[in-house]
């Protein structure tokens, strides 16, 4: 990991987590500068967050590519282009095709314990709806680096959750993404601050 605090945002839809993190950074407590949003969808309500804070964003449609090589390289163009230290997936509904020179330097946050539930097709309340139909007694989310696959690169942290008999997969994504809330920023700060070690797909954070 380079030295340096520039991270990107991809969204794909409401960019909750994009005003969290804008939130921390307002707060001064995300070590970061968010210099560019991306999303693939023009009408991602995110986009009006990053309009809002003065954040640099454009759209980069997946409809306007052929393959999943084109759309990719389109969109580590512009993250090159802005000195983007590290890539942050915000509810980014796309798989993109990771570059060598970004390889370890973009990640995700997935709304469930990975290796479950997660995969093409398992994202928002279709996460959480199949947790419930399993009977699971335990969820929660998953920080990772981001590979060639769907929710496949090695886990950074985890965050649990109760599953309540009570619960909704409304109420338990809302009980989730508070767990988000805290760890996806923590993450970022201990990967810019140069705290983690990568060994195979074992992955440490330091607590110095």
């Amino acid at each position: 990991m380079p030295d340096g605090n520039k991270i990107a945002v991809l969204i794909s839809g409401g960019g909750t987590t994009l005003k969290n993190l804008i939130h921390w950074r307002h707060e001064q407590k995300l070590n970061a500068q968010i210099e560019l949003v991306i999303s693939n969808n023009p009408v991602a309500g995110g986009l009006a967050y990053a309009s809002e804070a003065d954040i640099p964003h454009l759209v980069v449609s997946h409809k306007e590519f052929d393959n999943v090589t084109d759309f990719s390289d389109a969109i580590f163009s512009a993250i090159q282009s802005a000195n983007i230290d590290l890539v942050v997936m915000g509810g980014f509904l796309r798989r993109l095709a990771i570059p060598p020179s970004y390889e370890n330097r973009v990640i995700n946050i997935h709304p469930s314990l990975i290796p479950a539930f997660c995969g093409k097709g398992f994202y928002g309340q279709k996460v959480h709806q199949a947790v419930l139909d399993y009977g699971c007694k335990l969820s929660g989310c998953s920080v990772h680096y981001v590979d060639d696959q769907y929710d496949h690169g090695p886990i950074i942290a985890q965050e649990t959750v109760p599953v309540e008999t009570t619960d909704t997969a409304k109420t338990l994504a809302k009980r989730i993404f508070e767990k988000e809330c805290q760890v996806y920023p923590a993450v970022i700060n201990a990967i810019l601050g140069g705290n983690v070690v990568i060994k195979n797909r074992c992955v440490e954070i330091s607590k110095r």
